[in-house]
């Protein structure tokens, strides 16, 4: 079988949403470490990588892929064996895919512009709160729908950890550094989902390598 490479920094968002499912899946793998602030164009190119998206890059064999979701189904799918982390039958698949969708297109929004006010790229910065208010109520509102099926099922596509969790691993870690932990602590089931699902040995190996690598942006 073709060996696994990725590229990339253990600390941005992407690259560790890729590691935690990698490391769920114990696969052997190439980490080739990219700094986002030192690497040249040509390396860019030569890497595979956007230059305007330095997040993950992954390759198996002639696959390559740069989406970071798109790599952690494709490992899902193409590496059985292990965690099952799409779901066992057609319905559980459905269920995954529906919480992943969920997650791209609502929590992640809400959660990144959370993120971009507390940690702005561009210091110093003066929070607007009438934004930071809108932000938080969007989070808040997502929060909501989370708890609500976390009382119905342990995890959110059902009673296993997928990847519908492992997908929300990155941003929430981030965001329990800062007042908007609140938000997740308030909730009781979502509380206890995050501190189940950030538990996990995958996602600790992961925490310990962001603590070993530079900073990126």
């Amino acid at each position: 079988m073709a060996s696994v490479k990725i590229f990339g920094s253990p600390t941005s968002t992407d690259m560790a949403r890729v590691l935690t499912c990698l490391f769920e899946k114990e696969l052997h793998f190439q980490l080739v470490r990219v700094d986002a602030f030192h690497i040249k164009e040509h390396q860019l190119e030569t890497l595979k990588i956007q230059p305007n998206r330095l997040g993950a890059t992954f390759e198996h064999g002639d696959i390559t892929l740069t989406d970071s979701r798109e790599i952690i189904r494709y490992v899902a799918k193409n590496f059985p064996k292990r965690e099952e982390l799409l779901g066992p039958g057609m319905l559980e698949r459905a269920s995954v895919e529906y919480w992943l969708k969920m997650e791209e297109n609502l929590f992640e929004p809400a959660s990144s512009a959370l993120l971009n006010l507390a940690f702005p790229v561009n210091m110093p910065l003066e929070h607007d709160m009438d934004e930071l208010y809108e932000c938080k109520k969007d989070l808040a509102e997502v929060l909501d729908m989370y708890e609500k099926q976390l009382w119905e099922t342990k995890y959110l596509a059902g009673d296993k950890f997928s990847l519908a969790d492992l997908s929300h691993l990155p941003n929430t870690q981030k965001l329990m550094t800062t007042e908007c932990a609140s938000l997740f602590k308030s909730r009781k089931k979502v509380s206890q989902w995050w501190t189940d699902i950030s538990s996990r040995p995958s996602w600790k190996r992961v925490m310990a390598m962001q603590a070993k690598s530079p900073e990126v942006a």
